[in-house]
Parts: structure tokens; C-alpha cells; sequence
């Protein structure tokens, strides 16, 4: 059975739903039982959702400069675990209703990093952490102009600050192998466009 098992929509079955905890995100606790391998129900089992907006990630990536364009800000997951809070990662916003990724990607590029994106490639949708949380990323390299990229951006009202590096994209791989670049969705697009550089430039260039 477990070589030939395909999930259907009746293989979950969702016996109950709590709303534990509503603020900017939401935490939910259901109680459901799931199709086991061997073609089974298993038992009710009790789980905790983290319920947030979906988000875009994009990287910003000159062609002709091989450059890429990262930001630097302060993140409080990491507080606590690591001497410095303050990340290295990509553009990156939620999507709010009715909005497109892709529209999401060229308003945070110019809101967060004062970029002008002209083409955008689609790396990945995935799951960054489907055990506990049901966000999906959409996740982008984006074609920009790094001449001139620089400096300190982002939204006062949202608490935002923001400063804008642009690195050769050797650096920038060399610190996803030094453990500079700590977080997923960076480290995936930048293992990507190493696989695939040489055809993005062709493309772009």
C-alpha cells in the first residue's frame, strides 16, 4: 500500500478547529486524523498552526554587473540564538488580498531597496517550515541596475530600517558558506542562481 498510496481530499479529516490566537498572525489548534500508508485512518491527533499571509522573497540580480543587491535588518526570531540580530537576506513583504507576487516583488524592491525591477525569473513556491506553519513563499530573482544601489530604506509606519548592500555575487555565495547568510529563502536563491547564472546572464544580457 505504501508504494501506491495517492492523498484524496477524504485521506484528512479535520475533527475540530480552535482559534488559540489573533494578532498580526494567528495561531490555530486542530484536532483531525489522516490516511495512514498502510490504507488506514490513524488516531486523532491534536496539532498547532501557525496561520499567516503568504510572502515573496525576490532577489535582486544585476547581469551585467554580476552583482547582487541584499539587505541588512534587524529580525527578532534569531534574537536570543545568534550574537547578531541583524540579517542578510533578500527583498521580502507578504501578500496582502487580491495582490499578485509578482506585484508584490516590484513594490517591496522599491519600497525596501529603491530598485526598479524589469524582469522578473520564478525560482520556487515552497513551504519554509510546513510542520508548524501553512506560509507559502514565492520566491524570484529579479533583474535590477545595482550602479548606485545603496543606502538606508524601508517604511517608518511598519518600523522598518533597512540598509542596502550590493555585493559581487561570489561574495555573496562565499557568505552562504560561511554561515553569513542565514536564512532559507536567501540561501535557496542564491544555491539557484549559481545552478543557473550562466543561463540567466545569457538571457538577461
Amino acid at each position: 500500500m505504501s508504494d501506491t498510496f495517492k492523498p484524496a481530499a477524504d485521506d484528512v479529516q479535520i475533527l475540530q478547529r480552535e482559534e488559540c490566537f489573533s494578532g498580526f498572525y494567528r495561531l490555530d489548534l486542530l484536532r483531525l486524523r489522516h490516511r495512514l500508508f498502510n490504507g488506514d485512518m490513524g488516531k486523532p491527533i491534536s496539532r498547532e498552526v501557525f496561520v499567516r499571509h503568504d510572502a515573496v522573497c525576490v532577489l535582486p540580480y544585476d547581469p551585467i554587473r554580476d552583482c547582487v543587491v541584499l539587505n541588512e535588518q534587524f529580525r527578532i526570531g534569531p534574537l536570543g540564538k545568534t550574537d547578531n540580530p541583524w540579517m542578510i537576506e533578500m527583498v521580502a513583504g507578504l501578500i496582502d488580498k487580491d495582490e499578485l507576487p509578482e506585484a508584490v516583488a516590484h513594490r517591496e524592491a522599491s519600497e525596501e531597496a529603491g530598485l526598479e525591477l524589469s524582469a522578473l525569473w520564478p525560482v520556487s513556491v515552497y513551504f519554509p517550515s510546513p510542520g508548524g506553519s501553512n506560509e507559502q513563499v514565492h520566491l524570484f530573482v529579479g533583474r535590477c541596475d545595482s550602479d548606485g544601489a545603496g543606502g538606508v530604506f524601508g517604511l517608518e509606519e511598519e518600523g522598518e530600517d533597512i540598509r542596502v548592500h550590493v555585493w559581487t555575487f561570489d561574495q555573496a555565495l562565499q557568505a552562504v558558506r560561511d554561515g553569513v547568510i542565514a536564512n532559507a529563502a536567501s540561501i535557496i536563491a542564491l544555491q539557484w542562481l549559481a545552478l543557473n547564472r550562466e543561463e540567466v546572464r545569457r538571457t538577461w544580457t
